[in-house]
């Protein structure tokens, strides 16, 4: 596995996305003789991290490369949703933005890695296609 491969193709994923290296976190992992890519980006306000997108493949290389598809296309195939919600023990109401297929799946890129009882989704809407 090349490491100037991964460092490459983890940098072109981030300037395309326009996030800054603390706004964007690669989480690898081996899931049943799988590698698997969890893209998870933090937002530099409140500091939560959601599910961008997760991707497997042979190898992490592999697992990058179709992010960096992924993210070249993602606006065309997916619908835009706003989430309302606040964390437990919070009183700020934030707002959220996500890509998804259904609504199910906006959901669990809100909750991903956290328990449900930590946040509460006040409002979630399709947002129009432009």
């Amino acid at each position: 596995m090349d490491e100037f491969d991964i460092a490459r193709l983890e940098r072109e994923i981030r300037q395309y996305l326009g996030l800054e290296p603390a706004q964007l976190q690669f989480e690898f992992r081996e899931l049943e003789g799988q590698t698997r890519l969890d893209l998870i980006t933090v937002n530099p306000r409140h500091q939560q991290s959601f599910l961008f997108r997760y991707e497997t493949g042979r190898d992490k290389v592999e697992c990058l490369e179709k992010m960096l598809a992924y993210v070249k296309r993602f606006r065309d195939t997916e619908s835009s949703y706003t989430v309302q919600w606040s964390a437990r023990d919070d009183r700020e109401l934030h707002t959220s933005y996500f890509r998804a297929h259904n609504v199910y799946e906006a959901l669990d890129k809100l909750y991903f890695g956290r328990d449900l009882n930590t946040i509460t989704v006040f409002s979630l809407v399709l947002n129009p296609s432009s």
